[in-house]
């Protein structure tokens, strides 16, 4: 009797859900994560024989870890370069196809002794800071951009990932823009040999140091700022205005972006007057071609509710939507998976 109640079970499970059910894998970046868990949740709702699991591991483990082939799909802040794509499609056989997903930002967040004010930074403050030639919290540089408020003196301990992080890209890409020091001395990466500094892992880990430490400083996506309850500073934009992170000022960055064919673009210290200048598209990396049709059917279907029905779910969780014309290129460029 056993051995035919398994498969009669199986039989009307299979009945009951309307097919076989579908699981993709994906893996990468902590910057979006909070969106992702959102949309992935929503679609099996609404498809329930379909479940999409996500890792958030750090953009550097998305990028390995879809061009291993390990996951579905991978995910990153920071688009990949050149040599990167090369030996994805040595590995693969295809090529890899970035799709980008929301606007975000990272934030200045910090814990000073004493002081409640919202902050504001001058890019010649943060490159100092993270360089650590600015190792005060009442150093002249940072005063100056704060009249009024009563700073500490009081040793400023840098925060940054110890992870292969997206979220570290934007930062990194922003501050080799405003700081030829630091571009020449670090660059930027998803991973950089930091000057000076303590590593978290993740987000969570950078969003929980500061919290904990008085006086820290670090950057984190602008949601774990917003849902910690965790002070964060405007920054000055290329127009010489402090902007303060929001939905707004992010997607004002990306108003007079030239997004290219393939969607690799830096929106960093974008100029406008209410631009924020840390803002950044984060992306989905997607083979163009995937041999097992039925995990390409969901994925595509996946990419296309995401672009369109997904999008209203950005605003809830302090994400911006995707300007409308390059949600349309993103739809054609859907279509080309085979």
């Amino acid at each position: 009797m056993r051995r035919f109640l398994a498969p009669l079970l199986l039989c009307l499970a299979v009945l009951v859900t309307g097919g076989w059910a579908q699981n993709l894998n994906g893996a990468g970046a902590t910057f979006p994560y909070p969106m992702y868990s959102k949309w992935f949740n929503e679609y099996h709702k609404l498809h329930p024989n379909f479940q999409i699991n996500y890792q958030s591991i750090g953009s550097g483990g998305g990028i390995r870890q879809v061009t291993e082939g390990t996951v579905d799909f991978g995910a990153t802040d920071g688009p990949m370069n050149n040599e990167q794509i090369a030996l994805f499609k040595q590995k693969r056989g295809t090529m890899v196809l970035h799709f980008p997903t929301v606007l975000g930002a990272d934030v200045p967040s910090y814990t000073i002794p004493g002081v409640t004010a919202e902050l504001n930074f001058t890019p010649e403050a943060l490159a100092g800071i993270f360089l650590g030639t600015i190792q005060k919290w009442n150093d002249p540089v940072i005063a100056k951009a704060n009249p009024g408020v009563k700073l500490p003196d009081a040793n400023i301990i840098v925060v940054h990932r110890s992870d292969g992080s997206g979220t570290t890209y934007v930062w990194t890409d922003y501050l080799s823009k405003i700081s030829p020091e630091w571009n020449g001395r670090v660059g930027k990466g998803t991973s950089v040999a930091w000057p000076v500094g303590l590593g978290g892992k993740g987000n969570e880990g950078v969003a929980g140091m500061v919290r904990q430490m008085s006086g820290a400083i670090g950057y984190v996506e602008l949601i774990y700022a917003i849902e910690n309850h965790m002070p964060y500073g405007r920054v000055r934009n290329s127009a010489g205005n402090f902007v303060k992170a929001d939905l707004a000022s992010v997607t004002a960055a990306a108003a007079g972006a030239k997004v290219p064919d393939d969607f690799r673009v830096s929106i960093t210290n974008a100029p406008g007057k209410d631009a924020y200048p840390v803002s950044s598209f984060t992306w989905l990396l997607v083979p163009q071609n995937i041999k097992d049709a039925s995990k390409r059917d969901v994925l595509k279907g996946f990419l296309n509710w995401m672009l369109t029905d997904g999008q209203n779910l950005t605003s809830a969780l302090a994400y911006a939507p995707l300007p409308k014309e390059v949600v349309a290129r993103e739809q054609k460029a859907v279509a080309t998976i085979q």
